[in-house]
């Protein structure tokens, strides 16, 4: 559900650009947003500034017009609540809002309650959000961590703003790497029984894997070493990757994680999709060998060179298989697709917008968003790290050590795109320099007051009486969490949810600092009251789409 005043905006803009003629078309934005402290009006445009390039015409220009359309609409309709607009700078738009709206904003928020923010933007979109994705060849890594939490905050931000979501994480169990797992379980197996095996140089080394020999061995005892070498590889494949996706799922729940699907890479290649897609490609012309491989002609769809599909050996490389799972992806009726994928996957990218126009879909209809490496600082000093020595902090012991609380919001709080700094202490913290802290820290003060105060919040308060800067600041910041979830979602970036929640904070805050809310003035306290209430009627709708909770006492 869109602000009363973004509304207004965006009823004036279509009236805009009828008139002239034109269409904004689905991907037409512009930001609205509560004017900062010392700013002039309640809120800023800048749709003058996106309409100039359209139309070109200066920003200043554009204003001009819009500013005049407003304000005859203001004057036909004085119910718009809206006291002035005035243009400001090149052609930024500045919105005052007549002093009733204010408490229409407070009382839409306390009718709404949980619902307060949900929208119908995505208008049923259906969204398959793959994420994480981890090879089962090991526990999840902190990297795996930081794809969970932004994944799932995603998937719920984006169901909050209309869409059609669901999560998926892709068993990549049909390759070399599981090969390896099972040969090095195989070695440790035999280890432990007594023989002097050396692992392969390339094998797993982590202390999980002699954890998991040691189940085989209770379970089987020696009866593996009486079957031949490769049909014993195969079992230990199947038994680590079963154990090690056990432990996966645990992992993922203990940050609160869920999945609606796990789909198996195998079941492309026993299912025949895989030799299916490699077929419809040929017959569309998007394949030719040379040197006797088999090559995606993905230089047609911008790539920088073609990809092979099918090796001279007559393996498929990693690409098949892909292809074959996006095209089911689409089959299954999804939309729009996004992956999360890791930071050595950046070439992949233009391989599978490639992949999908070639199966007759817009390169816009899938998103993959690259999500950086994180690293961990103790005391002010990295965690070293090594995958391949089996040298890493898992996802559970980041958890077990911080919360999957902090863990969460710190995951979520940087921009995917860009490396994260995880200082543990900081994560560990019960002060207010600890963000997660700080935010629970609010919606529990707010839960105390409510409770000191000792009456219901009363949605018939006389809300004139909330004048302060800091009331209307804080009411201002109210009204923009709308806008934050569209934006968030649309951009399908979750820290900008988060930015607000500690703008929202801090705007609170700084209000709890300098007014008593419970005071002798008993329609005063009322409207405090349901201000306060409104404010934590925001912050647990938006930690609940981030996945943090919300404590009542701290």
């Amino acid at each position: 559900m869109k602000s009363k005043i973004q509304q207004f905006v965006d009823e004036t803009i279509e009236d805009y650009l009828r008139a002239g003629g034109l269409n904004g078309g689905d991907d037409f934005s512009y930001d609205l947003a509560a004017s900062k402290e010392g700013g002039r009006g309640d809120f800023a445009c800048n749709v003058a500034f996106k309409l100039s390039k359209m139309i070109r015409r200066s920003p200043r220009e554009v204003a001009q017009t819009l500013v005049e359309q407003m304000e005859e609409r203001c004057r036909r309709d004085p119910g718009t609540g809206i006291a002035r607009i005035e243009i400001a700078g090149a052609g930024f738009i500045n919105f005052t809002l007549a002093r009733k709206s204010y408490g229409e904003i407070l009382k839409e928020v306390f009718a709404r309650g949980e619902h307060y923010g949900v929208s119908d933007f995505g208008k049923g979109r259906k969204v398959l959000l793959e994420f994480v994705s981890a090879n089962p060849t090991g526990p999840l890594t902190i990297a795996h961590g930081r794809q969970a939490a932004v994944g799932d905050a995603l998937a719920n931000i984006l169901g909050a703003s209309g869409h059609a979501v669901e999560r998926e994480y892709y068993l990549n169990d049909a390759g070399r790497q599981m090969k390896l797992l099972g040969q090095s379980l195989w070695v440790r197996y035999r280890n432990l029984l007594g023989e002097e095996v050396p692992l392969p140089e390339d094998a797993y080394q982590g202390e999980y894997l002699i954890a998991i020999a040691q189940k085989l061995k209770t379970e089987k005892q020696d009866a593996l070493m009486k079957c031949p070498a490769d049909e014993a590889v195969r079992f230990c494949s199947q038994f680590a990757g079963e154990d090690i996706m056990a432990g996966i799922r645990e992992d993922l729940a203990l940050l609160g994680v869920r999945m609606d699907h796990y789909f198996s890479e195998g079941t492309l290649f026993s299912g025949g999709q895989v030799e299916a897609t490699l077929a419809l490609l040929s017959q569309k012309g998007f394949l030719y060998e040379k040197e006797g491989a088999l090559w995606f002609r993905s230089t047609d769809f911008g790539d920088d060179k073609d990809r092979v599909v099918r090796k001279s050996t007559g393996e498929t490389t990693y690409l098949a298989p892909d292809i074959a799972y996006h095209r089911y992806k689409f089959d299954r009726g999804f939309q729009w697709l996004i992956n999360f994928l890791g930071p050595d996957h950046h070439g992949y990218v233009t391989r599978l917008k490639a992949a999908c126009r070639a199966l007759g879909h817009r390169a816009e209809d899938i998103d993959v968003r690259i999500v950086q490496l994180t690293t961990l600082y103790r005391k002010g000093e990295p965690v070293r790290m090594s995958t391949r020595a089996g040298q890493f902090v898992t996802l559970r012991e980041l958890v077990e050590e911080v919360g999957a609380d902090a863990a969460r919001f710190f995951f979520i709080m940087r921009k995917v795109e860009s490396h994260l700094d995880f200082d543990l202490e900081l994560a560990k913290q019960k002060s207010q320099d600890n963000p997660v802290y700080y935010l629970q820290y609010a919606y529990a003060r707010i839960a105390s007051l409510i409770r000191f105060a000792q009456r219901p919040v009363r949605q018939d308060a006389e809300l004139d009486r909330l004048v302060a800067e800091e009331e209307t600041a804080l009411i201002r910041m109210i009204s923009e969490f709308p806008h934050a979830l569209v934006s968030a979602s649309e951009l399908m970036e979750p820290y900008r949810l988060a930015d607000y929640l500690r703008d929202l904070a801090t705007c609170f805050h700084k209000f709890y600092s300098l007014h008593r809310i419970v005071t002798e003035d008993q329609p005063l306290t009322d409207a405090r009251l349901l201000l306060a209430e409104a404010v934590k009627i925001t912050m647990e709708n938006g930690l609940r789409l981030l996945g943090i909770s919300r404590p009542e006492t701290m």
